[in-house]
């Protein structure tokens, strides 16, 4: 009785509040997940980006457009985000999709898991939540406000001079022997498909192509993608252009941006978004 009295306790408090909280997580997994819990808990924003981890390197508070969340996954592919917006009752006014990367496979466990109707706790943990109380109060997530002075620091800075050819020709290396042509047409077509039920329920879905090194740019795997992409999508009012000055970018593995880099492809993201919102046209 004691038990049941107890589990009963726990249901009533998850309905008034226990979805609510930010719960630590209990794996690895799930850590690499927290902006995906904190979407689906928190109010819907008005700007959502969803990729690989080439826009998981954004970081959300080197963007100063206000309600912006960024549900890009490491190792993931876009579709597995479009698809988790898309279960939610409630859409954002915007969402940004990356086309750098479509080779890999929706992940059909955590689409399953942060559907709309299956992403519920059933019973309030108080022990958990506890924790998670502890540290939303002390470690809650810098704001862009917060961190302004220190990525002003940074961007003042010239650009890395890492040495990095020999990540950059291991990478060219992988992308000339990889032909994603068929994952990439798949995830192209269901991109499409996602992208006219969203406008369909009042959101707005526009693609983008994040910057990479020239070698990159020219192997095989982008080229094969790019042509892809661009025949289902040739409409450049769906594209949302990114104008930044690729001299000052680097990339450290080849492949993904520095932080430096990072912050400057955030702020002409800003810029674009910014020209949406006062009515301007993305190329």
């Amino acid at each position: 009785m004691s038990a049941a009295l107890i589990l009963a306790a726990c249901g009533l408090a998850t309905a008034h509040f226990g979805r609510g909280l930010q719960m630590p997580a209990t794996t690895a997994r799930d850590g690499t997940l927290v902006t995906l819990n904190r979407y689906i808990n928190n109010p819907v924003p008005d700007v959502v980006l969803v990729g690989s981890s080439l826009t998981f390197r954004l970081r959300e508070e080197y963007f100063a457009t206000p309600g912006l969340r960024n549900l890009a996954l490491a190792g993931g592919s876009p579709v597995t985000g479009l698809t988790i917006v898309a279960n939610q009752r409630r859409l954002p006014k915007l969402i940004v999709v990356e086309t750098n990367v479509l080779s890999r496979k929706p992940d059909t466990a955590l689409i399953e898991r942060f559907s709309a109707t299956s992403h519920q706790e059933l019973f309030f943990r108080p022990v958990r939540a506890a924790i998670a109380a502890y540290e939303n109060f002390s470690h809650a997530p810098a704001t862009h406000e917060q961190v302004a002075a220190s990525l002003r620091r940074v961007i003042a800075q010239p650009p890395s001079n890492f040495d990095n050819r020999i990540y950059l020709a291991r990478a060219v290396q992988e992308r000339e022997t990889e032909d994603p042509t068929a994952a990439a047409m798949a995830s192209v077509a269901e991109i499409a498909r996602l992208s006219r039920a969203l406008e369909q329920r009042g959101a707005r879905v526009l693609l983008m192509e994040l910057p990479c090194e020239g070698p990159i740019e020219a192997a095989r795997y982008t080229r094969i993608t790019r042509e892809i992409v661009r025949k289902a999508f040739p409409d450049a009012r769906q594209w949302l252009s990114i104008d930044v000055d690729r001299t000052e970018l680097r990339w450290a593995d080849g492949v993904h941006l520095d932080e430096r880099s990072a912050i400057l492809v955030s702020q002409a993201l800003d810029g674009s978004l910014g020209k949406l919102e006062s009515g301007g046209a993305s190329r």
